[in-house]
């Protein structure tokens, strides 16, 4: 009788990269989703750890944070050992793979950018193929003769306290006081900040910053204004309330992390069923026996609502055939695209209740066989839709399809950064976002600028006290941030030329006095 073979799980090495989540590989993402217990450095960003199932902590020793792995995956299961960066670029994490390395335990090893290299990368610091790259953490034991005389361009990866130090080091092996030098702390994370300065000036050039810096020396750092992409981007540093549920806010904050904010998501709303299911199962068996001539839907949840009524039923998108779909935007429409259905009506002109009653057709008793629209909304929609359908000729079945309902309050930091003006921007996308976050944690400070995505959206901040900064042209989220970052663009522009207004007429008063 053969005795089965004892299988043993896998150690990877994964680096996260120097900060910001998407530059993680996809073989990294594949790793940290497929391992049942992972490593983690303290500096690895939530974001990335967010992606495991169970975290393990890494403050013992190399050797018993090596001891402890291959324990776990001697016991066959699968072990990601996360290092922020590329994992052979810490000392301590060779040492543990190299412990691995003595066993039978297999290992991989998955690359990622080194801080010193994607910072530089994101201060828009073209380091060159000619570059000598650094990690001091024993500032005192580095051969400064060296680095001092290395050709091309200096990238040293240093703690901000010990700046100063690399600086007079420099200067003292023979580089001169003024060689361009730029220190970038935080790498591209959103927080990342960066100054240009010289090697003599180094200790001026990091006021202010804390923890692990890159310090990059030569003439690479003097090109920075002209190729700085990261942190000039139209919102960078924001921090914009996103007011939505947890399933609406994703793609939303995508979007405002691509334009360099950081959205802080606060769900005002939750939705759930109706109270009783009687009037939603009435509609969708009208649906199906050809009772309606329209569905109009007016916001996703509405969509997703009907959708799960129909896998309730076991129905599927030809429950829809000889029904006309009208949907209030591009958004609602997308939801109903992807039900595999393309919809018949969408407003031309303004994405609101009034732009698609613009465009619907009235009842006509020759050309339509039937006189019912079916309107599945939230408990709290307005009336306007219907009433105007109304006007047009058109029964209307005006159906509670999901309820709305206040979330909770947010955390009591949360309340004090929206009263206190510690957000820039907040973005509204629907009335009930207004009401519910000034009823939860209560309006937003003078100073935030708040952006409206819609003119009923608009209508009820304004009730509330609030200044309608932005309002995009269509009634989309990508339109709504894409408008709040002109707005930012345009008044970054009017500051501009304020200041340099002021600082000419400053000027002009000092050259008056000397005549």
């Amino acid at each position: 009788m053969t005795r089965a073979r004892k299988i043993v799980g896998r150690i990877t090495f994964v680096g996260s990269g120097p900060g910001d989540p998407g530059l993680l590989t996809s073989h990294a993402i594949e790793a940290i989703r497929a391992a049942e217990f992972v490593y983690a450095d303290a500096a690895v960003p939530e974001a990335v750890t967010a992606l495991a199932t169970e975290l393990r902590p890494t403050d013992a020793t190399a050797a018993d944070t090596a001891k402890a792995m291959l324990a776990d995956a001697r016991a066959g299961h699968p072990v990601v050992r996360l290092v922020s960066g590329d994992p052979f670029v810490d000392d301590d994490v060779v040492k543990e793979a190299l412990a691995v390395a003595k066993t039978v335990v297999p290992f991989d090893v998955v690359p990622g950018i080194p801080l010193g290299v994607g910072s530089t990368a994101y201060a828009g610091v073209p380091v060159g193929s000619v570059r000598t790259e650094a990690d001091l953490r024993d500032v005192e034991g580095a051969d400064y003769e060296a680095l001092a005389n290395a050709a091309g361009t200096l990238v040293i990866t240093v703690d901000a306290a010990d700046v100063a130090y690399l600086g007079e080091q420099l200067v003292a092996y023979g580089l001169k006081p003024d060689t361009p030098a730029a220190v970038s702390c935080a790498g591209t994370t959103t927080a990342q900040q960066t100054v240009v300065g010289a090697v003599g000036d180094l200790e001026l050039t990091a006021v202010g910053m804390a923890g692990q810096v890159v310090v990059t020396v030569g003439k690479a750092a003097a090109n920075r204004e002209k190729l700085a992409w990261w942190e000039s981007r139209p919102l960078y540093g924001w921090k914009v309330l996103v007011p939505r549920t947890k399933e609406q806010a994703g793609s939303m904050s995508e979007r405002l992390r691509s334009y360099g904010s950081v959205p802080v998501e606060v769900p005002t709303i939750a939705v759930e069923p109706p109270r009783t299911p009687t009037q939603m199962e009435r509609a969708i068996k009208g649906l199906v026996t050809g009772r309606y001539e329209w569905i109009v839907f007016t916001s996703t949840n509405a969509v997703r609502a009907v959708r799960e009524k129909f896998e309730e039923f076991g129905l599927d998108a030809r429950a829809f055939a000889g029904v006309k779909i009208a949907c209030v935007g591009e958004a609602t429409a997308d939801a109903v695209r992807a039900f595999g259905i393309k919809p018949e009506l969408l407003p031309s002109g303004e994405q609101s209740s009034e732009g698609l009653l613009a465009d619907f057709p009235p009842f006509d008793d020759v050309l339509d066989p039937i006189d019912r629209v079916l309107l599945p909304r939230a408990d709290i929609a307005t009336e306007t839709l219907s009433a105007g359908l109304r006007e047009l000729g058109w029964e209307i079945d005006d159906v509670t399809a999901y309820r709305t309902v206040r979330a909770a309050p947010p955390a009591a930091e949360i309340r004090d950064a929206i009263k206190s003006g510690g957000f820039q921007a907040v973005c509204f996308t629907s009335s009930s976002t207004v009401r519910n976050l000034v009823g939860i944690a209560g309006k937003p400070h003078a100073r935030t600028v708040v952006a409206c995505i819609g003119p009923q959206t608009a209508a009820t901040a304004k009730e509330f006290g609030l200044r309608v900064d932005v309002q995009p042209e269509q009634a989309t989220v990508p339109a709504l941030i894409d408008a709040l970052a002109e707005f930012a663009v345009a008044r970054a522009a009017a500051e501009k030329e304020k200041a340099a207004a002021a600082a000419a007429k400053k000027a002009a008063r000092a050259s008056a006095r000397r005549r």
